[in-house]
């Protein structure tokens, strides 16, 4: 019946036979006429239902019948083992739903199977299903199988792979990869465009074909015309056997040679230097030896080895070229070789090769004219550990079956040999079988096809090998990570989505984010990139040439970016050039063009999925964040922190590095994301990019850990707040950082909000008018009050503790209050009925009276001299404002009383008499027992004054005991600092600004600050450009107000060189010192005439000298010589201050100022003379190293002997001992050349001395040393001891010693103190 003709109703069936129609239509045929029967049982009107089935029925039946003509009615067998017992495999084929068929490598299998079937009238109904587990073959066996059929390829016979499909609705044969047919299950369940499938390969147990046989175990009860042909080299028949109910066996042998097995296990060697390689050059060796043994028929053949990766062949072939064997060609061959060096191997050639491979040339490859086969016994396996969440690729030894595989590859071309590197008890006792992949890979793929065909539980899936329970939970696990399944273990819209791409999980959630964050086109470059080999090629030979050449493609911060400059590059190639010139141009610069086209393939493949998804690519270029935001989705599982030096770490604890050949490898990144953990000698992270930790935790807020810690009130918001640590798989994200923690914990919130809040006062919430709460400030009060008696006192046991107050609260307020806001809501709702519900009383607050603490004992301010500075008590050991706190403005720090502040307050004074007597020697200490009561009668005779305590204590305990106690005895260091007044510095504001027990260091921190302040308050007394005394009286002190404070300051005539000024300063020395200098200057301005007159004649002969004595220009000289002879009137506690006493001591000076001036110029100049000597000779000796010691001090010496301005600073009784001084340095540099080392020892002895000096002579120009005349006698000490040391021939002025030095500096530290 041709297809225009229109079926009659009295054609339809009354018995169903769906022999001759399509296998893909029987099932719709089949419910379509059980459905016109029961329709026709019930007495319903069918005609229009028969007249449709009909028309389907019928065009089935024509399109079964065209293609039963196409099918060839004589087939043609070649000479192959298995063309001899094809009748047998067709009987079993007719007469099995399953057969397993074992071949040996040559029998002929993978190609005349599909033949026998034909020739049973198979694949007429359906196709012939044939899967190869690899594109190449599923090419090649097609094109083969349709040369014998005599077929073009794609009419007969078609094949399809990823990016090509050459079918025809007339093929009857489909040779695939298993992948396609995998994918075909998603839209075909039962697999009804088939009526044969043929499983090639069944034995490399890949993922997919143990998943496609677990399909298929449950497939075939629901299609028993399904015909199910498994095809394996000879391993585990059994087993597929028995998972397909006892199915059938039948072998075929292969067209092979005998293989003899020699075992050559290394020898031990302990030999340093020895190489892993020296075996296999042994085994090339012993195959060369047996050539040339048994006679020139049996030579011949390429040699095959077998090595575990890249690296090992790369070395391999170093070591076989240097071992100089010749005529003998070396070929690596690996599966990421370029295109032209896998060729390599395949091509015809003269001599002979050895061809070092990966375990690619097992069972998948055939490499031709292989004789011989060298087997080291292991190989890089792919293993994946559900502990660590890391693909590892482990060297291991191979099993039983992949042995024997490596064997069967040299016996093809004639008689071979076997050589394996390892004992015949080593391969026996390996395991039989490789794990198959099911049982060393992460199953999160297979579990979402699973999910989404609705396969059932994959627990009770029938795998051929079952995979660990601990695999499955693990492959949940990461697709809860992904979000494509729920916590029950059901299909997400996410997950939906996912099953939609073909891709691997991870990389589909990356373009499922990237379409929400905007970066589908940088997605899809790099998930495309991700999914195929690296289109950069690396050749051995060319590796830095390469390098080179494709570091112009890194990105300065990822990896993944890295991959778009590439795609970027490629496609303006593709623009540029024709496809001829780009094949060279990415041959030039090591770029595999193949795999671009692959790359490309699956960019449009992803390209067209999407546009399915409805997702559109973004016009405008993503940013670095948002990209790495997409990416972060799929990868959260392989986050790194730098921890130290090149080392991170990673989620759930792993440790791991960056893979060298990566653009981020020296740069390392603190935090990074990688494509892939990698574990070979050691963990890598390959294809990494630098990444924000914030991005990783908006990408993981369902996986995240939460950690809470330390709430805490927050007075500002009125909440309570905690800090938050974040981790993700144990590796942390977020330290610390703050977070509202009310609506977290709010029981927790209650509690700690009542403490801190209303407890610890730290509530500080103003009302709406007029200040704190009243029950805040009244309850707050009352624990002031009691917390200052206590720290009066300084005993802990008058407040109650914390608790007390925290049950009162407690009590009251409803457990929904845990924050500010809701604690006032409830509390303006209960004051309207119980207005001093919150009020606690006095007596709730107290554990025992405190009837001692009086203002008497313990004051509130210290007065003196009418300034009143107030005293603060603090009882906190060990905190800085411990003890009692004095409060002084910083223009008030020289007005305190440093000795009165000895004396502390009444009620803390018997206290710390008791342990100062405590803190004496024993000597003096056991005079005084019992302590307590010496001192309570001491005390009776004492009164607080501006006078040293322990004088007074001293005195009143000699008068009890008659001992009396040395000032030095009294170790002020030995009691506890809250018996010493603590000074707060207090600004303008009253705010603290420095605080300490030392109040000179104070004064002397804040001199300047008080100067100003002081300045600024002595407005109509200073004054300035004065050059005569036109005043009454320059007082001694005076009494300024400044903000309300009363300021003692002290008047002061400064020299202004050619001028005085009056100004005031804040101590009464530093006043004497500067107006001393004043009033030389100003009495020097008057008498203009004397001074012009000294100016043009002293030391007129003498310029030279002051240059070399570096005290400056002449005219400076003689005005600092002039001061000094004008001091000579002016004694510090003599200074005239009224009109009358200033011009009686200016009468004074002009009658002797001229004889003094020339009189210490006369002692200068002759000083001077002897410098220029002096100098002369350290010129001299200056390249006699073992003096150079000798020569730094005495230029030190000098240094402190000659100056600017030292005529002033030197006592005229110390100027006039320079010439001394003079001529014992040029004894000292007689003396030292003859004796160095004596002279150093000196100088030792000395240095210590002046070291405590040193710090004196530089304090305000001197000005310390000019106004202490025992410091300035210890200085000129000094230099009377070098005399001593030096010159001993010179007498000195005075006694002096080392031993007397070292008195009369105690003396001075016992006078500061």
């Amino acid at each position: 019946m041709s297809e225009s003709e229109t079926p009659t109703l009295d054609q339809f069936p009354q018995r169903l036979d769906l022999s001759r129609v399509l296998s893909r239509d029987r099932f719709r045929l089949s419910k379509g006429w059980q459905a016109i029967q029961e329709r026709l049982k019930a007495g319903q009107p069918v005609d229009k239902d028969q007249s449709k089935w009909l028309e389907h029925w019928q065009r089935s039946q024509q399109r079964f019948e065209q293609r039963e003509q196409h099918r060839p009615q004589t087939i043609v067998y070649p000479d192959l083992p298995i063309s001899d017992k094809r009748d047998e495999i067709a009987e079993l084929i007719r007469d099995n739903q399953v057969v397993v068929l074992a071949g040996e490598t040559g029998s002929g299998k993978t190609t005349q199977l599909p033949k026998i079937c034909l020739e049973l009238g198979r694949g007429v109904s359906g196709m012939i299903g044939h899967t190869q587990p690899r594109r190449v073959a599923a090419h090649t066996v097609s094109q083969r199988i349709a040369e014998e059929l005599q077929s073009p390829l794609g009419e007969l016979v078609g094949y399809q792979v990823r990016f090509s499909d050459q079918t025809s609705e007339q093929s009857l044969v489909k040779v695939m990869t298993d992948g396609i047919l995998l994918a075909e299950i998603q839209n075909d369940r039962f697999l009804s465009r088939y009526d044969t499938l043929i499983i090639d390969e069944a034995h490399e147990r890949s993922l997919n074909i143990d998943f496609l046989l677990g399909f298929l175990k449950q497939l075939l009860p629901k299609r028993p015309d399904l015909k199910v042909i498994i095809t394996s080299a000879t391993i585990d028949l059994e087993r597929f056997s028995q998972h397909f109910d006892d199915a059938p066996i039948i072998e075929v042998s292969g067209r092979t040679y005998p293989v003899d097995v020699w075992y050559r296990p290394p020898l031990d060697s302990d030999s340093e230097g020895d190489d892993s390689y020296q075996p296999i050059l042994d085994a090339i060796h012993e195959i060369e030896t047996h050539e040339r043994s048994v006679g020139k028929g049996a030579r011949g053949g390429d040699i095959l080895v077998f090595l575990s990766g890249e690296r090992e062949i790369r070395e391999a072939a170093r070591s076989i070229r240097q071992a100089g064997f010749q005529h003998l060609e070396v070929l690596p061959f690996y599966a990421r070789l370029s295109m032209a060096e896998q060729q390599k191997v395949f091509a015809p050639h003269k001599g002979r090769r050895v061809v070092l491979a990966t375990n690619v040339a097992e069972t998948s490859i055939t490499v031709p004219g292989i004789r011989y086969v060298i087997d080291p016994g292991f190989a890089r396996l792919s293993r994946y550990s559900y502990r660590t969440k890391v693909q590892r690729l482990p060297v291991e030894p191979v099993s039983q079956a992949s042995a024997n595989q490596r064997k069967g590859r040299c016996g093809r071309v004639a008689e071979g040999i076997c050589i394996r590197l390892y004992s015949e008890e080593d391969f026996l006792a390996r395991p039989e079988f490789t794990d198959a992949e099911i049982l060393r890979t992460n199953l999160a793929a297979v579990i979402l096809q699973m999910l989404q065909l609705r396969m059932g539980d994959i627990h009770r899936f029938p795998f051929i090998d079952p995979p660990d329970r601990r695999l499955i939970n693990d492959g949940f696990k990461l697709l809860e990570e992904l979000q494509a399944v729920n916590g029950k273990g059901r299909l997400t819209p996410t997950g939906k989505q996912l099953t939609r791409l073909p891709l691997d999980p991870r990389l589909s959630r990356m373009l499922m984010a990237a379409s929400e964050l905007g970066c589908v086109r940088e997605l899809l470059i790099i998930t495309s990139a991700l999914s195929v080999q690296d289109p950069r090629e690396r050749p051995a030979d060319k590796q830095q040439a390469a390098d080179q050449s494709h570091r112009r493609f890194w990105h300065e911060q990822s990896d993944f970016l890295g991959f778009v400059n590439l795609w970027d590059y490629f496609e303006q190639l593709r623009q540029d050039l024709s496809q001829n010139q780009m094949r060279k141009q990415c041959k030039k610069e090591f770029l595999n063009y193949v795999r671009w086209r692959e790359w490309r393939d699956i960019h449009h493949q992803l390209k067209v999925s999407l546009r399915d998804l409805k997702l559109k690519e973004n016009s405008e270029p993503a940013d670095y964040e948002v990209v790495h935001r997409a990416l972060l989705t799929g990868l959260l599982g392989n986050l790194g922190f730098n921890v130290e030096d090149r080392e991170y770490l990673g989620a759930r604890n792993r440790k791991f590095m960056i893979f060298p050949g990566s653009s981020q490898f020296k740069k390392t990144p603190k935090w990074l994301v990688a494509a892939e953990l990698l574990e070979t000698s050691r963990l890598y992270a390959h294809t990494v990019g630098k990444i924000d930790p914030q991005w990783a935790l908006s990408a993981a807020k369902h996986l995240v850990k939460r950690h809470y810690f330390e709430p805490h009130y927050d007075p500002k918001s009125g909440r309570v707040k905690a800090y938050e640590k974040v981790s993700l798989y144990g590796l942390v994200l977020v330290e610390k950082q703050r977070v509202d923690f009310t609506d977290i914990e709010p029981a927790t919130c209650r509690e700690v909000f009542i403490r801190s809040a209303l407890v610890e006062g730290r509530y500080a919430k103003k009302s709406e008018r007029g200040g704190p709460a009243k029950f805040f400030a009244h309850n707050q009060r009352l624990v002031a009050e009691l917390d200052e008696l206590e720290a009066k006192s300084r005993r802990r046991d008058i407040l109650a503790d914390d608790e007390a107050l925290y049950q009162f609260y407690d009590e009251r307020i409803p457990d929904s209050v845990a924050s500010r806001a809701s604690f006032d809501q409830w509390r303006k709702a209960v004051e309207q009925d119980q207005p001093r519900l919150l009020f606690i009383e006095r007596e709730q607050l107290m554990q025992r009276d405190a009837g001692e603490v009086t203002e008497a004992q313990f004051p509130d301010a210290l007065t003196w001299r009418g300034v009143s500075f107030p005293l603060k008590y603090q009882f906190e050991p060990g905190h800085e404002d411990d003890g009692v706190n004095l409060q002084v403005p910083v223009s008030l720090l020289h007005q305190v009383p440093e000795k009165r502040l000895e004396w502390l307050v009444p009620g803390l004074l018997r206290d710390k008499c008791i342990s100062l007597i405590k803190g004496l020697p024993k000597q003096w200490r056991k005079h005084f027992v019992p302590v307590p009561d010496v001192v309570d009668r001491a005390l009776t005779g004492m009164q607080p004054d501006n006078t040293s305590l322990t004088d007074a204590l001293a005195h009143q305990l000699k008068r009890q005991t008659l001992v009396e106690v040395p000032p030095e005895a009294w170790d002020d260091t030995r009691i506890d600092d809250f018996y010493r007044v603590n000074i707060q510095v207090l600004d303008e504001r009253g705010r603290c600004i420095a605080r300490g027990r030392d109040l000179a260091v104070l004064r002397e921190r804040y001199r300047e600050q008080a100067q100003e302040k002081i300045q600024s308050a002595a407005v109509g007394i200073e004054r300035d450009q004065l050059t005569q005394w036109d005043w009454d009286t320059l007082p001694e002190e005076v009494q300024l107000k400044r903000g309300g404070i009363q300021l003692r300051a002290y008047p002061a005539l400064v020299d202004k060189r050619d001028s005085v000024a009056i100004a005031v300063l804040d101590e009464a020395a530093d006043a004497a010192y500067q107006t001393q200098r004043g009033l030389a200057r100003l009495i020097l301005l008057e008498l203009s005439q004397t001074r012009k007159y000294l100016h043009k004649e002293l030391l007129k002969k003498d310029e030279l000298a002051l240059s070399v004595a570096e005290m400056g220009k002449r005219d400076a000289v003689v005005d600092d010589l002039l001061l000094a002879a004008v001091a000579n009137w002016l004694p510090l506690n003599e200074l005239p201050r009224t009109a009358p006493a200033y011009e009686r001591c200016k009468q004074a000076v002009r009658e002797g100022l001229v004889i003094q001036a020339q009189g210490l110029a006369d002692v200068l100049s002759t000083s001077l003379h002897s410098l220029v000597k002096i100098k002369k000779q350290l010129k001299q000796h200056r390249t006699q190293l073992p003096l150079a010691f000798t020569l730094s001090d005495i230029r030190t010496q000098l240094a402190h002997l000659f100056y600017p301005g030292m005529l002033y600073r030197t006592p005229e009784d110390w100027l006039r001992q320079y010439p001394r001084y003079m001529q014992a340095l040029e004894i000292r540099l007689e003396k030292a050349p003859l004796d160095p080392n004596k002279d150093r020892r000196l100088v030792d002895e000395l240095a210590p001395f002046w070291e405590r000096l040193e710090p004196f002579w530089t304090d305000r120009d001197g000005q310390a040393l000019a106004l202490n005349e025992a410091l300035q006698g210890y200085r000129w000490s000094l230099e009377e001891f070098r005399v001593s040391l030096f010159a001993q021939t010179l007498k000195t002025r005075m006694p002096v010693s080392a031993k007397r030095l070292e008195k009369q500096w105690q003396e001075l530290e016992a006078e500061r103190t």
